[in-house]
């Protein structure tokens, strides 16, 4: 079975470039369940026929593998997606033409639950404020034993809601719980029914001090922080986007902010990857206020450990393709 990578330098601990790139460590448990593999770092649109011709299996994050592209691809029997999210794969496509798709889930919950607390902490506990002030010589200079700067409040008996509460949003909330945080756990907008321990998705809005972002986008969740749901939310709230940027309207979300109707946005997803240069959050003049508005380049998956849990999540489809058993199967 040859098998071809198509975007590996979305993985920082493998690399297409370095000559061990053939035997690299993080890829071994792939290499053990082909014959060839082939990588590349990045691949266009325009170099995804050539590069695919020959190849049974082909692992993809972001590359997009549409109809048009499958149909020129006659001996492809795998897909494998690097990733949770499907929008970059027509599956439909993909079960005419018999080719088995698969996914892998619940590698990066501990990451991404660790990079929601970070910014969660960092915000209310001010701690690169407090290191800059010692930096600057203030608390050599101050009169007394401590140098008191912007204000340090407790998570204690705040109230964090949760939009998404599969393996990402479970995490994040069994980390609340050792913080004393009150979690409440969303339901979905305009449903008719309220599932076991869940809320309206507007009383979610109203009641919490954060809000954290852990739902797929799909046509029903596109935009679903929008100028009406922000106005919900209280003006002192936090919200945090580690899911998709697409969830949230960017003017949307400047207006709330220069308003003063949200107090904080972190957001390590935009609408567009990577953005451009002029992107309206990048050049807003709130981005160079960190209190106001906080943007990472999609990295809160990206610990080492969630990495290579994902890359052996593909060789274990791989190898369960190879059995003709179905594991994360998305084809069926």
């Amino acid at each position: 079975m040859h098998a071809v990578f198509l975007d590996l330098q979305t993985f920082s601990i493998a690399n297409a470039d370095s000559p061990a790139a053939a035997t690299s460590t993080a890829l071994k448990n792939i290499h053990g369940q082909v014959t060839t593999l082939t990588c590349y770092n990045t691949t266009t649109p325009e170099q995804m026929v050539e590069r695919c011709r020959e190849a049974d299996i082909v692992i993809s994050n972001k590359v997009v593998l549409d109809k048009t592209i499958l149909t020129q691809l006659p001996k492809l029997k795998l897909i494998c997606i690097a990733a949770t999210g499907s929008n970059n794969i027509d599956l439909e496509a993909a079960r005419t033409q018999g080719i088995a798709v698969t996914n892998v889930t619940g590698y990066a919950s501990a990451s991404v639950a660790q990079y929601v607390f970070a910014q969660i902490l960092e915000y209310f506990h001010q701690t690169s404020h407090h290191n800059r002030n010692t930096e600057r010589g203030l608390w050599q200079q101050n009169p007394t034993f401590c140098l008191h700067g912007n204000a340090i409040t407790e998570l204690a008996d705040k109230t964090l809601g949760i939009i998404g509460y599969g393996s990402l949003g479970q995490a994040v909330a069994k980390i609340a719980a050792a913080f004393d945080i009150k979690v409440l756990i969303g339901e979905r907008p305009g449903a008719k029914s309220l599932r076991p321990g869940r809320c309206t998705f507007d009383f979610l809005l109203q009641h919490s001090d954060i809000v954290s972002l852990h739902c797929p986008l799909t046509a029903d969740t596109r935009h679903l922080m929008n100028e009406q749901s922000l106005q919900h939310m209280k003006p002192t709230a936090m919200l945090i986007n580690t899911a998709r940027g697409d969830l949230v309207d960017n003017q949307a979300l400047l207006t709330a902010l220069q308003n003063g109707k949200l107090a904080c946005a972190v957001l390590d997803v935009l609408d567009q990857e990577p953005p451009p240069a002029d992107h309206p959050l990048l050049i807003s003049r709130l981005n160079s206020d960190p209190g106001k508005l906080k943007i990472t380049g999609h990295i809160a998956w990206a610990s080492e450990q969630a990495q290579q849990r994902l890359l052996d999540g593909i060789a274990a489809n791989i190898c369960a393709y190879n059995e003709h058993k179905s594991l994360n199967r998305l084809d069926k």
